[in-house]
């Protein structure tokens, strides 16, 4: 399951739970991108519980998005990663590092309320 939701106008959260196939993927960043629209100094919540690397179709389906996907850099300037798994909130913030302009920090899935405070500030 990939659910995109707008709880406000200058947040998108994001969650995403097992395996992602092409068709999972289509219709969530298509809801991204669709949801992403007008926001700017945006923040993001983004949820990751049992994680499955996606089927090799779901990643042609993000690299066919791409450009849309780089355009939305500018709209978010943080982003909370809550997750379960210590190397994927490692990976988020490397990820953090590599892309200027957006601050990614990683939480356990048990602080949310933490993450909210975090992007609040």
């Amino acid at each position: 399951m990939l659910k995109i939701t707008k709880p406000f106008a200058d947040r998108v959260d994001i969650e995403l739970d097992g395996k992602i196939d092409a068709e999972i993927m289509r219709s969530a960043l298509d809801d991204l991108i669709d949801k992403s629209q007008g926001v700017k100094g945006g923040k993001m919540l983004y949820r990751i519980t049992n994680f499955e690397l996606p089927t090799l179709g779901a990643i042609g389906v993000e690299f066919s998005r791409l450009p849309k996907l780089f355009g939305l850099l500018g709209a978010f300037d943080k982003c909370a990663v809550l997750s379960d798994s210590d190397w994927l909130k490692k990976a988020a913030e490397i990820e953090g590092a590599i892309f200027p302009g957006i601050e990614i920090k990683s939480f356990d899935l048990d602080q949310r309320d933490v993450a909210e405070e975090w992007l609040a500030l």
